[in-house]
C-alpha cells in the first residue's frame, strides 16, 4: 500500500505542510482534503478544525494528528472510534515562543505601554508610576508542560512565580498549588493570571465573574488558552467594577474576532490574532511522518492525548 496522510483543514493554506512532510519523505503522498482518493483506505489524518463528523467518510482511520498543541477542535464537530489515536504537536521552540508573548504581556501591563501608546496619538506627555517584576505574583492556571515552561520565562525575569494543576509538579522554582481545595488561595495570591489550561468539560467558562472575585482587586488577565475559556460578558463587567486592571487577549471564542465586537475598542483590553505561538511545519513534520511510520510498524505512537481528559 502507497504511504499516504491527508491532511483537513478547511479555509487554511497548507502548502508548506504538504511541502514540510514530503521532504521528510519522498515516498510519502499528501493528499488534501476535499480532494483526497481512495478513503476507505486512509489511516493517517493531519487536521485543524476538521468539519463536522468528517471522519466517517474514513472507515479504516488508525490516527488523528492536530496541526498544533490543543486537540480540542478535532472533538468539537466529530466523534472519534475508541480504536482511533489522538495526537497533538509538541515543539520546545513553541513553549519558547509562548513564554516570550507572556512576558511580553506582563511587561506591557506593568509599564502601561498601551497607555502611553494612547497618549502618544494625543500628543500629551503624562508619566506615571510603575511596578517591578519582583513586587508582582503571576499566577500560571494550567501548570502542565506548557505552563512550567511559561513559568521558567517569567521566573527568570524576576517574577513572583506561582502555578495550579491537578496533581504536583515539584518544581524546584515555583510553588505548585494542587487540587479544588487550594484553587482559591492561588487565585488569591495573583497580580496576574494567565490561562494555560486546556479545554475541556470542566474548564469551559472557568473565567467568569467567580473567579475574576476571588482574584486580587484591580488583578490583570492574560489568556492564551482557548477563548472558551472566557466568559466575555464576565470580563466586561469585572474590568468596569474594577476588580480587574484589564485583559490581554490571544484567543477568542469565534476567530477571527468579529469587526463589531466590543473588545476592539475597549481601552483597557488588549487583543492580538491568536498568534502568541505559532507551529511551523518545518519544524514537527518530523514527529508526524515518525508516527506514520510508528503505525504502520504497529510501534507506539508518540504525543498521544488522553481522549477521556481530553489532553
Amino acid at each position: 500500500m502507497a504511504k499516504k496522510i491527508v491532511i483537513i483543514a478547511p479555509n487554511r493554506d497548507v502548502d508548506a505542510w504538504v511541502e514540510a512532510l514530503k521532504q521528510q519523505d519522498e515516498k510519502l503522498q499528501v493528499e488534501v482534503y476535499p480532494q483526497d482518493t481512495q478513503r476507505e483506505k486512509t489511516e493517517f489524518i493531519l487536521t485543524w478544525n476538521p468539519p463536522r463528523e468528517v471522519f466517517q467518510n474514513y472507515p479504516n482511520l488508525k490516527v488523528v494528528a492536530s496541526m498544533g498543541a490543543g486537540v480540542k477542535h478535532i472533538f468539537n464537530n466529530s466523534t472519534i472510534a475508541e480504536n482511533v489515536v489522538v495526537t497533538k504537536v509538541e515543539d520546545k521552540q513553541l513553549e519558547k515562543d509562548l513564554g516570550i508573548f507572556v512576558l511580553t504581556s506582563c511587561l506591557n501591563h506593568l509599564r502601561d505601554i498601551s497607555f502611553y501608546y494612547t497618549k502618544q496619538q494625543e500628543s500629551e506627555w503624562k508619566p506615571i508610576k510603575y511596578v517591578r517584576p519582583e513586587e508582582t505574583c503571576v499566577g500560571i492556571l494550567g501548570f502542565g508542560t506548557i505552563g512550567q515552561a511559561v513559568g521558567e520565562t517569567l521566573y527568570k525575569s524576576d517574577f513572583k512565580v506561582i502555578g495550579y494543576a491537578n496533581s504536583n509538579k515539584n518544581h524546584k522554582n515555583i510553588k505548585t498549588f494542587v487540587g479544588k481545595d487550594a484553587f482559591t488561595e492561588f487565585l488569591q495570591q495573583c497580580d496576574i493570571l494567565v490561562c494555560l489550561l486546556p479545554l475541556t468539560k470542566e474548564t469551559q467558562g472557568i473565567l467568569s465573574a467567580s473567579l475574576f472575585k476571588q482574584l486580587k482587586k484591580g488583578a490583570y488577565l492574560i489568556n492564551v488558552g482557548r477563548g472558551a475559556h472566557l466568559k466575555e460578558n464576565d470580563l466586561l463587567e469585572a474590568i468596569n467594577n474594577q476588580q480587574l486592571s484589564g485583559a490581554a487577549l490571544d484567543v477568542f471564542q469565534e476567530e477571527p474576532l468579529p469587526q463589531e465586537h466590543i473588545f476592539w475598542s475597549h481601552p483597557k483590553i488588549t487583543i492580538t490574532p491568536h498568534i502568541a505561538s505559532v507551529t511551523h511545519p518545518k519544524r514537527v513534520s518530523k514527529q508526524i511522518v515518525e508516527n506514520y511510520d510508528r503505525m504502520q510498524s504497529e510501534e507506539k505512537i508518540l504525543y498521544q492525548i488522553d481522549k477521556q481528559k481530553g489532553y
